[in-house]
Parts: structure tokens; C-alpha cells; sequence
């Protein structure tokens, strides 16, 4: 079957919301490392990693080894009605590690779920349904996780069961608070946030829920220390943080193993998914014994935590650990990191280059502008693939290359996927000022 007769398949049975990468949409048959093959035969540089979940690249043999030590047990599924084993040593790991006091992990299957569970704990201990999050921000599919979700590509409904107050986005090209320095940012930020709270909410608020660096959002970080200023105030009045770090977590970002640890705070609790499954569905929340118990009837995830799932998240926690990945995402980001602003010095459609360790965006505008260029955009990500670079897009006007590659990702594929980049933005580059200039 050809990759054209599968995609007639897909659009025969699929509904037409969810989106296929590329014109020419590929199908990923075999990986290895930080390589995929098509069904062409046609290999690739992947620096989306499944959306930053194949967190240690592809064909991990210690993470293969664990998964079928389980199935060899002949359980793959029990229901958490009865321990699990693999479950609480992966639940003692991530409390140990989580740098919140007195721990409770409770293990969904999506960052979607562990955004609502975080949700439900909140406001069930702070009896209130009001919550704060943030514009460009982006949480999940469910209702809820919906609600707080400040990006109108991803709010698929109106619909919400709660009462939401939005606080500034951190962007820093067009933003409103875009032309303040850091310390002036988080002053404003804070001014905000109080104003917002006399205003906008009757003070008997839930919680706060924020990305440390905005993922959909086009890899959109505030100033260093800013949800340590929000959390004084927050502690005013009894008000919970809650850290998303379903893309940020597991020492992504090079310099800190959480995104909220930038900040000079700790949160009430935090959710995690995406890379400690590398592909397979493990997620959750981890908070203080007191916020997380706040369940008043019985609740449970199904397939949350499953013996299979958590088998996999030990073995990748534990190679994430024992080679020191998060050193390894700082030394090779800041390669890619330096080669993406030399690449920004030369070419006027990039308007921006952010981001930390293996979380890095290119935002591209139309020259000398800062004006979103979302065709430009589509350019640069189509001439990445013919050039045998994966990448993903992002951001409120769909202008954003966002790079997410396995933790694993050496110097030299680094380098070797800044020249397949910078040719494509070379090229887009080129399109770009032939439109400004017809005489061109």
C-alpha cells in the first residue's frame, strides 16, 4: 500500500480536525537513535521527537528491555485496585525529585489529564472553581484543560466549567509588556496580577496554572524569577501554583531539571507527561500530600500508571539519570542555540530566536517588520523535511519553527541540522524579499 492510498484511508475514517504534518504527509515506519525512516525509505533528523515525548530518541534498548521483562510477566494491565510495583518505585523517583515537600504522585495517560487532576485537587482544597492562567498559553483537549488555554487556534469550545482570569503572555516581540526589561516586566507582571485579582475575581481564588516556557505557544518564556513574584502574592491569600511542565520537565531545558526551577520557587504541585514515557502514554501530577488528597469520593485513572507504562518511565528516568541528560541538553543547546542567532544576524525574517537547552523556536516576520510571516513559516518547515530535518511549528499566529529533539542529540547532528535549517531559511529568506520587492 503506497503512502497515498494510506492517507485516502486516513482522511476516510479520521475526522478532518486533526491535522497531518507537510503537503505531502509522510508516514514514520522505523527509527533509531535521532533518525526515523519513511515508508519511502527516506531518513530523517527528528527534532519534534513525537512533540518532545520520544524524550530519549528511538530503539532504546534499556527502555526495550524493561517493556518486555513486564509483558514476559503476562501482565499489561491490572487496574491501580491492586499494587504495582513498577508504579510506586516510579512514584518515590518523581516525588524525590519534584522538590516538593511531603510528595503524592497520581499517574494519568496525557498531559491533559494531569492538567485536569492538578485543576480538580485545587479547587476542591481551595473550594472555589476561579482559576488564573495565562494568554498564549496552551493546557490540553478537555473542557477544562480547554477553558484555561489562552490560544484561540486550540480553544476548540467555549464551553467551561470554570471561572478563568488571564494575566499577560511573556512575549517579548509584540507582547503588551513587551517593551519592559526584565526587572520592569516583572514589576508590571506583578502589578497585574494584583489588579486582576480586585477586579476580575471574587478573592476566594484557586490557583494560578502557567507553563514556565509557553510550548504551543511558540517556546514563550517570562523573565527568570517571575513565578517567585507571583507566588508572594499568590501566598497572600492561600492562592495554589501549579508548574505545567509536560514539556518542560525531565531537564529539557539544560539549566534546571523542572522550568519552574528558573523562577526561585516551588510550586504547589506540577504536572508532568510527554518524555518520561519516550512514546509510551504515562503522565501525571505530583504535589503536597494535603493539596493532592483533596479528592472527597473515590477516583481513579484506568489505565493511569499501568504496569507496561510505568516499566518504560523507570527505565527512562533511570538512563535519563545514571547519563546525565540534562548536562548533555545544555551543552549541545547552547550549539544550536549559538548557530540559530548567527543564523538571525543574516536573515531579516527572523524575528526571534528562544528558548533554553533542547527547547528552541525560530519565530519568522516579514522583513524589517515585526509582523507574523506564517508563509514563511510553512516554507522554512517544508524545506526542512526535503532537506532530512523533522521540525514542528508553533506559536499564536502559527510563525514559530519550534525544536524539541531527543535529550540525547549529539554536537554533530546539532550542527548538521543548523545546515539543513539554515538552507531553508536562506531560501525562505530569498522568497521573502522577492514578494517585497516585485522588481525583484
Amino acid at each position: 500500500m503506497t503512502t497515498d492510498e494510506l492517507l485516502a484511508r486516513h482522511r476516510a475514517v479520521m475526522p478532518s480536525w486533526m491535522p497531518l504534518y507537510y503537503a505531502e504527509p509522510i508516514e514514520i515506519v522505523a527509527g533509531s537513535g535521532r533518525r526515523v525512516t519513511d515508508a519511502q525509505g527516506r531518513s530523517y533528523l527528528d527534532f519534534f521527537g513525537g512533540v518532545l515525548t520520544n524524550m530519549l530518541g528511538y530503539d532504546v534498548a534499556e527502555v526495550n528491555e524493561a517493556v518486555r521483562r513486564q509483558l514476559g510477566t503476562g501482565v499489561v494491565h491490572t487496574s491501580t485496585l491492586y499494587l504495582i510495583r513498577q508504579q510506586v518505585e516510579l512514584a518515590e523517583k518523581i516525588a524525590a525529585l519534584s522538590g516538593i515537600p511531603d510528595a503524592r504522585v497520581f499517574f494519568t495517560n496525557s498531559g491533559t489529564e494531569a492538567n485536569e487532576a492538578a485543576l480538580l485537587v485545587a479547587t476542591n482544597h481551595r473550594r472555589s472553581n476561579q482559576i488564573l492562567a495565562v494568554r498564549n498559553s496552551y493546557h490540553g483537549r478537555s473542557y477544562a484543560a480547554m477553558g484555561i488555554t489562552g490560544h484561540r487556534s486550540w480553544s476548540a469550545s467555549s464551553l467551561n466549567p470554570l471561572q478563568v482570569s488571564w494575566l499577560h503572555s511573556a512575549d517579548r516581540l509584540r507582547g503588551l509588556l513587551s517593551r519592559l526589561g526584565p526587572d520592569e516586566y516583572v514589576e508590571a507582571a506583578v502589578d497585574d496580577l494584583r489588579e486582576v485579582l480586585a477586579t476580575q475575581t471574587s478573592g476566594d481564588v484557586a490557583c494560578l496554572i502557567a507553563e514556565p516556557i509557553q510550548g504551543v505557544g511558540g517556546f514563550v518564556a517570562p523573565p527568570d524569577g517571575l513565578f517567585g513574584a507571583f507566588k508572594k502574592v499568590l501566598d497572600e491569600s492561600g492562592i495554589l501554583l501549579i508548574s505545567d511542565e509536560v514539556q518542560t520537565g525531565w531537564g529539557r531545558t539544560g539549566e534546571h531539571f523542572w522550568g519552574y526551577q528558573a523562577h526561585g520557587v516551588t510550586p504547589d504541585l506540577l504536572t508532568f507527561a510527554k518524555g518520561i514515557g519516550n512514546g509510551f502514554a504515562l503522565a501525571g501530577v505530583v504535589g503536597r500530600a494535603e493539596v493532592l488528597n483533596e479528592v472527597h469520593a473515590v477516583s481513579f485513572s484506568t489505565f493511569g500508571g499501568n504496569p507496561i507504562s510505568t516499566a518504560a518511565g523507570n527505565a527512562v528516568l533511570d538512563y535519563l539519570l545514571e547519563h546525565d541528560l540534562q548536562a548533555n541538553a545544555a551543552r549541545v543547546g547552547a550549539v544550536l542555540l549559538a548557530g540559530l542567532r548567527e543564523l538571525a544576524d543574516r536573515h531579516a525574517i527572523v524575528g526571534a530566536v528562544r528558548g533554553r537547552g533542547l527547547m528552541l523556536g525560530v519565530e519568522f516576520v516579514r522583513p524589517g517588520a515585526t509582523e507574523p510571516d506564517p508563509a514563511a513559516t510553512a516554507r522554512v518547515f517544508e524545506e526542512c523535511r526535503r532537506g532530512g530535518l523533522l521540525v514542528g511549528k508553533g506559536g499564536l499566529y502559527g510563525n514559530v519553527v519550534r525544536m524539541g529533539p531527543p535529550l540525547t542529540l549529539t554536537e554533530e547532528e546539532a550542527r548538521e541540522a543548523l545546515g539543513i535549517l539554515a538552507e531553508a531559511v536562506a531560501l525562505a529568506d530569498a522568497e521573502a524579499g522577492a514578494v517585497a520587492d516585485p522588481a525583484h
